[in-house]
This record gives structure tokens, sequence and C-alpha cells, in this order.
């Protein structure tokens, strides 16, 4: 019976959730199963994946072939590394104790590069948001400003309003003068 270490869809519709099993490679993608080996969410930035690392690997060693994408999420958290340092216990390359302290070596180095990434996009997100805040803020400024200058317009104008409006209400005052250059005159020598 070929078996096959393979993705089982979960989820609802655009949002998947995969279980990670060892299954007969004749049955249905989302059929039966032998064993559930793990998780795999990939709605989450990094994706989120649970596995059965032993298990994997005891399935790998009974000759279960994963499929790619399997392949590629069994090699992302060292299940693949762990079959090939197994294999050198067995062929007597190395001890298992040796086998063990580079796997747990690769496994923290990769837990420091999962933290290095989740620390960069939380590093990025509140930069955005900071830089979305600033810009904001801009905005908010500039309408603020508009307002301003609208009222101050406003205020002019009712002014400019009110002026016109007592000009207009007052009487004009005519103020006598000569007529003339020659009434001007006599004027002036009457009050002498």
């Amino acid at each position: 019976m070929p078996v096959k270490i393979r993705l089982q869809r979960h989820g609802k519709k655009g949002k998947p959730f995969y279980w990670i099993v060892a299954a007969d490679a004749r049955s249905k993608r989302d059929g039966k199963y032998l064993e559930k080996l793990g998780t795999y969410n990939p709605n989450t930035n990094p994706a989120q994946v649970d596995l059965d690392i032993d298990g994997a690997v005891t399935w790998l060693q009974n000759g279960a072939q994963p499929t790619d994408t399997a392949k590629a999420i069994l090699s992302y958290k060292g299940a693949m590394l762990k079959n090939h340092l197994v294999g050198g216990v067995r062929k007597g390359a190395l001890t298992e104790e040796q086998a063990e302290e580079k796997f747990q070596a690769w496994v923290d180095e990769k837990a420091g590069k999962i933290t290095a990434k989740v620390d960069g996009l939380e590093k990025a997100k509140a930069d955005a948001k900071a830089k979305a805040f600033e810009a904001e803020v801009k905005v908010n400024e500039e309408r603020a400003a508009a307002a301003k200058e609208v009222e101050e317009a406003a205020i002019k104008a009712e002014a400019d309003a009110k002026a016109a409006e007592a000009a207009a209400n007052a009487e004009p005052v005519e103020e006598k003068g000569p007529e003339s250059i020659d009434d001007a005159q006599n004027a002036a020598s009457e009050e002498a």
C-alpha cells in the first residue's frame, strides 16, 4: 500500500486550513487517512505549523512519500533533517547524541529566524501605523487651517457688509463751500 504524506483541506471558502496526514495514495484528498501528523494554517503570517516530528520521521523511515507542499512543510519544521540524521545514525556515521545535538542546534537557529521575522513584521506594522497617524495629523492640521481661513474670511466679509450698510444708512453731510474762487475771496474779505 503506497503511503503519502499530504495535506487534507479543511476550513471555509477563502480561509483554508490543512491537516498534515499520512494516507493511502489511492484515497481521496479529503478522504480516509492513516494518521494525522499535524496542522498547517497559511492564513497567518508567518504560517502556523504544528507537526508531530517523530511521527513524520517514522512514516518517512517506513517509506511514505511526501507531496511537494508537504515536503516543504516537513523541511520547514525539520522532519526531513531529522530523517536524514536518523539515517546517518542507522549507518553508523554519527551517534544518536550527535544527531540530537545537530537537530537541536538547527531547531534553535530556525526559532531565531522565525522570531526575527515576527519582530520585523511587527516593526513594519508599527511603522506603517505611525506613518498613517502622521499623515492623518497633517491632514487634520490642513483642514483646521482651511477652516480658520474660511472663518476669518466670513468675519471679514461680515465686517465689510456692516461697514457698507453703515455707510449706506448714514446721511450725506454737505459742506457748503464757496462755489467759485471769487465767492471765496469775497467771503474772506468780509471776515476781515
